[in-house]
């Protein structure tokens, strides 16, 4: 699988795309968030789905993820059909999900984190990927007994992250995982999802840093009153006039 740098880009057919979503329609209650969203995401890609805040990004997540119920369209991963399924087993088809602010338990070890990302996925091979997660992020492992609580911004994103990698994911969801952090450790989360992509990962990248995410995606979308308003190469995006218009609003 070709990094995100790579040639070609966007080789893959959209037969093959491991995940496809056809008409989606969701919201909350009478409120409805997403109009008929598609996406495609191939093997090897990064995706990325960019906007700003309540546009319907989290939302999209979170309906993919199987914690909100679509409410028309479909949702195919791996070639199933899962808008019907429950979160478990949205998790354990390896469709694995990293949600904005972190949204790690504060009073568990660094360590104790990382065990409970393998307990749908990844259990029998646990030991052996905490060892990678901790040689992916090896301020984690200096602090694997400390509380996570007790972890800076930059240290918790990491831990998010790496109890992500710890059920295996064939795709991993990454919403907003610069938010909040300062402009170095921005540079060294786009850096990381580059290599773990270029080691074979699959990311849908959801994002409100458009340059950054377009500079490393093979292709994106720009989400904008539920509906994709632009979408395309990262590169060919990055140069085009309309996505000010779209997402500034100019």
């Amino acid at each position: 699988m070709a990094p995100p740098n790579g040639s070609p880009r966007g080789t893959w057919r959209m037969a093959e795309a491991l995940l496809s979503v056809r008409g989606l329609v969701a919201g909350y209650g009478e409120t409805e968030v997403l109009r008929g969203v598609d996406l495609e995401v191939g093997p090897g890609e990064i995706v990325a789905v960019l906007g700003s805040n309540g546009v319907g990004k989290t939302t999209l997540n979170k309906t993919l993820s199987g914690v909100i119920r679509a409410a028309a369209g479909e949702i195919y991963f791996g070639g199933q059909r899962i808008d019907h399924l429950a979160p478990p087993a949205i998790v354990a088809a390896g469709l694995i999900h990293v949600p904005e602010a972190r949204r790690i338990f504060p009073d568990m070890s660094v360590r104790e984190n990382l065990e409970l990302g393998s307990y749908r996925r990844g259990k029998a091979e646990r030991a052996a990927n905490i060892e990678k997660v901790f040689d992916t992020f090896p301020r984690l492992r200096e602090r694997r007994a400390q509380l996570a609580g007790t972890l800076s911004g930059g240290e918790q994103q990491m831990l998010a992250i790496g109890r992500g990698l710890m059920g295996q994911p064939r795709l991993l969801i990454l919403d907003e995982p610069s938010l909040g952090l300062s402009p170095l450790l921005v540079e060294e989360m786009f850096a990381l999802i580059v290599h773990l992509n270029a080691e074979g990962m699959t990311i849908l990248l959801v994002e409100q840093n458009v340059m950054q995410s377009l500079a490393i995606a093979t292709r994106a979308h720009v989400l904008e009153n539920g509906r994709f308003a632009l979408s395309g190469r990262g590169e060919d995006l990055a140069r085009d006039p309309e996505l000010e218009k779209t997402y500034l609003g100019m």
